[in-house]
């Protein structure tokens, strides 16, 4: 589940802990396109997990990895081998045609809420591609409403790097209404001095509106596929995985 404001570090470690690398179908999707990419961006790349894994795989080309959570990338940090940029496409280098592949994992592509934000940011992501490169994202289907039950699937016992026992919950703001769904995590545990809270918004997009977007930056869809098993997008999908190129 993306989320723009881990500032905190304690609060990214405790991202990792809900999302386990041997639990998320979607890094076992990405990493084959990252390993076999000479250079490769990772928008939104949170601890930095999947490139940390590309490269503890064997990984010896270009690595970068951009977020605007200093919390994630006091994570992400730890992997010095790679680059770690904070910030958005919005701060971001303008880059040239430098990536093979660009890559939003986690959701992240749903944090760009406004259809300005989104246009700058999809128009980063064609420039900084190379004239055969690739940006690979997943946004949730829509039509499957998955927030119904985030209450229960993102809230749950965890242990931190410490040894504390914190205590997560996940509450979604209601009603949800239109495109965009609002929630909130707390954790709590007896070893902090008081709870920590994360708020996030993300959008729902079709795709329909997908494309239009992706084809206004000059870009357009290679494949599509509703789920990490590479199985059709219909309306039952949970997912709209998305590969575009230049056009």
């Amino acid at each position: 589940m993306a989320d723009r404001h881990f500032s905190d570090a304690r609060l990214a470690a405790l991202y990792d802990l809900h999302a386990p690398w041997d639990e998320r179908d979607d890094f076992a999707f990405y990493l084959p396109l990252v390993m076999s990419a000479r250079s490769v961006l990772d928008v939104g790349c949170g601890t930095g997990a999947l490139l940390r894994r590309a490269r503890e795989d064997g990984h010896t080309g270009r690595l970068c990895g951009l977020d605007p959570a200093e919390g994630m990338l006091t994570v992400a940090r730890e992997r010095p081998d790679v680059e770690w940029l904070l910030g958005d496409l919005t701060t971001a280098p303008a880059w040239d045609r430098e990536f093979d592949l660009v890559v939003m994992t986690g959701h992240a592509f749903q944090v760009l809420l406004g259809d300005d934000e989104l246009r700058v940011a999809l128009s980063a992501i064609a420039a900084a591609l190379s004239d055969e490169g690739a940006f690979v994202f997943e946004t949730r289907n829509p039509l499957a409403r998955e927030w119904e039950d985030w209450h229960v699937r993102y809230s749950g016992r965890v242990v931190d790097a410490d040894g504390a026992v914190a205590d997560g919950r996940c509450e979604v703001a209601r009603p949800v209404e239109g495109e965009y769904v609002s929630f909130t995590h707390t954790y709590t545990s007896p070893a902090w001095d008081g709870p920590l809270r994360s708020h996030s918004t993300l959008r729902f997009l079709g795709p329909e509106a997908l494309s239009g977007f992706l084809a206004e930056a000059g870009l357009v869809v290679a494949e599509q596929y509703g789920d990490w098993n590479r199985g059709p997008l219909t309306a039952d999908s949970p997912e709209i995985i998305t590969t575009a190129r230049r056009a």
